[in-house]
């Protein structure tokens, strides 16, 4: 379940209310867009009402994502939704429960008054105790693991001093006695930590046009100049695309992630060694030897099993798309899932269409990937009852799953 954060317009000030999973603020009141851009977690802090108070904000790192795991045999899942004290101190609760879903945050700022504990604890250590509790039921060897559409970020929980004890700004309720030596406290405190939201505004950065994308989109395009973007390193970076392009007006548009790959340990180069290495029941084209090898995946969220089957779909099919570097005038599907998250699931992708993964799996581990490049594809889907099927490959995508898929 996500959470809401309250924020004002960078332009004229108006509050706007986003969605955990938003990338764009649009305000109501001057229409202007903005993209929301930091290259650390974006930080939360939870509203309080608590006045006249000195005010210690205590940090919690929060994970969302798909953890992926490859065994001898099969390949594991499992959405994570985390959220554990950042502090090496017990007198602290370990958890914030269902706060951040059930209040309105806030995005820190300069101007929120109080002190802040340091975080202590890192996304890595946080997954590895969380990875206990996952991997416990599993009694294989786990040679690969992959983490696929995270999520990270801190939430500051509200707490004053009064009475000798740490009382909750929110419930006013004691959560700990204080140190006799309260100086403790300053060598893990600092002012206002050093981050902060940057609002990119949405303008082509090629010709200065509005660009266009959905509130959850990481991938904006430019429908007068024909390009795409995203956002990395404070600014907009151009993305290398094609659509398969259909008259058809009935036609929606979804975006998938074309990655060549060369991988060192498994020698993979070619579409041929692929077919060969996961034992493909295929008799192997003379032409798949001068085919360098692509790995798809989907550019967008969606369950973790339907993940793993359209990549290993369109990764199997390799078809030959003739596309052009133009949008689609169709409806489009936005990009939801960045390229690099993408890269992520290369080898989880290996694994889970290799057929005998006894003979494969155990050398994932010695097993590089290098992305020579990426490409954002735009494939034409015809929508049926309950599904949508992409025109060239047949591959068939529930139309629910999409959309809960923009909820991940």
């Amino acid at each position: 379940m996500g959470f809401l954060v309250k924020q004002e317009c960078p332009q004229c000030g108006g509050p706007v209310e986003l969605k955990e999973t938003d990338h764009i603020l649009q305000c109501p009141y001057c229409n202007v867009k903005s993209f929301l851009f930091s290259s650390e977690p974006f930080r939360f802090v939870l509203p309080h009402d608590t006045k006249n108070k000195e005010i210690l904000y205590v940090p919690y790192l929060r994970f969302r994502g798909v953890c992926y795991a490859c065994l001898a045999r099969s390949v594991r899942y499992r959405i994570l939704d985390i959220t554990r004290l950042a502090l090496p101190l017990k007198r602290f609760p370990i958890s914030l429960g269902l706060r951040p879903q059930a209040m309105k945050m806030r995005f820190l700022s300069y101007a929120t008054e109080g002190s802040f504990l340091k975080c202590f604890l890192n996304t890595s250590e946080m997954l590895i105790k969380t990875e206990k509790q996952f991997f416990a039921t599993i009694r294989e060897d786990i040679y690969h693991k992959a983490y696929v559409g995270e999520a990270i970020n801190l939430i500051y929980l509200p707490l004053y001093f009064e009475k000798g004890a740490l009382f909750d700004a929110i419930t006013q309720r004691p959560v700990a006695r204080l140190p006799r030596d309260r100086e403790k406290f300053s060598s893990v405190t600092e002012n206002v930590p050093p981050w902060q939201l940057t609002f990119l505004a949405t303008l082509c950065p090629g010709c200065g046009w509005n660009m266009e994308g959905e509130k959850d989109s990481v991938v904006l395009t430019c429908p007068n100049c024909e390009t795409a973007w995203e956002a990395k390193s404070g600014g907009f970076v151009s993305v290398d695309f094609f659509s398969v392009l259909n008259d058809d007006p009935d036609l929606t548009y979804l975006p998938f992630w074309k990655m060549s790959v060369r991988t060192e340990g498994i020698n993979i180069n070619t579409f041929a060694d692929f077919m060969e290495i996961t034992n493909q029941p295929r008799v192997v084209q003379k032409s798949w030897h001068h085919k360098d090898m692509a790995f798809w995946a989907p550019a967008f969220k969606i369950r973790p099993k339907l993940f793993l089957a359209i990549s290993r779909y369109l990764t199997l099919a390799y078809e030959d798309f003739e596309g052009q570097r133009m949008l689609p005038d169709q409806l489009r599907h936005p990009v939801t899932l960045p390229v690099a998250e993408a890269i992520q699931a290369i080898k989880v992708t290996l694994a889970d269409a290799t057929v005998n993964k006894k003979d494969i799996v155990p050398r994932l581990p010695e097993t590089s990937t290098a992305v020579k490049s990426a490409t954002l594809v735009y494939l034409p889907f015809r929508k049926t009852g309950h599904d949508m099927i992409q025109i060239q490959t047949g591959l068939a995508i529930n139309r629910k799953s999409l959309e809960f898929g923009r909820y991940l």
